[in-house]
């Protein structure tokens, strides 16, 4: 840990200004931009301090949505989705504005329910250079792109497997025949007689993997 300077002593928690929510090293927020109109940014906090003044700072690494990266938005980016960046700064405590929750991918693709203050990360993005950390994703379907959670997909009947994934759109169904699909068969579970007799059976394509591209952005 680092030495905390003369006049400055580490807090444990700080008490977000106008309510009863506490924050802790470990935990993320959303802090107030200095543009009212954008959504407000997500960090973690790294550590809480105060000086002699009582003044509370606390230094954050900063989380980026896939717009402000220099790829930008992607179609498999969901709406809530986070790059964990290594850009970290100092912010009065007074910028924080509420608690948030970043799930990791997997435990996000879980949640019964999506609320307002859950996102998810899947990448840590270098902001310096606006490389990603893993730099390669399976995808999946016809169109090859990689998996959205926001997004609807069909999956094998037979061997449960998500290997396999379609989107109802590439397979030339709408949203609401997919979820009234009884049936669908991936390659490895349909014959091909199987595949001439049934609507809902169809040609898997294989994984390949793709790069993420990336932007720098500025605060």
């Amino acid at each position: 840990m680092a030495k905390t300077k003369p006049g400055k002593k580490d807090l444990d928690s700080y008490t977000i200004k106008g309510t009863n929510k506490i924050v802790k090293v470990g935990d993320c927020v959303l802090m107030r931009p200095s543009d009212s109109e954008k959504l407000p940014y997500v960090a973690r906090v790294e550590k809480i301090e105060a000086d002699h003044r009582n003044n509370v700072k606390v230094r954050v690494r900063w989380y980026y949505r896939p717009e402000e990266s220099i790829g930008g938005r992607r179609q498999f980016h969901g709406a809530k989705e986070l790059f964990l960046s290594d850009h970290y700064d100092v912010q009065s405590a007074h910028t924080i504005e509420g608690k948030c929750v970043v799930h990791s991918f997997k435990s996000y693709t879980k949640l019964a329910n999506v609320g307002a203050e859950d996102y998810f990360c899947r990448f840590e993005y270098k902001a310096a250079t606006g490389g990603f950390t893993p730099d390669r994703v399976a995808v999946y379907c016809k169109c090859e792109m990689p998996y959205n959670p926001d997004d609807l997909m069909v999956q094998c009947e037979r061997c449960k497997d998500w290997v396999d994934r379609f989107h109802p759109t590439c397979m030339g169904m709408t949203i609401e025949q997919a979820k009234k699909l009884e049936h669908f068969l991936c390659s490895d579970c349909s014959s091909e007689d199987d595949a001439k007799r049934s609507v809902n059976a169809y040609t898997v394509s294989p994984i390949t993997e793709t790069k993420v591209e990336s932007k720098r952005r500025k605060r």
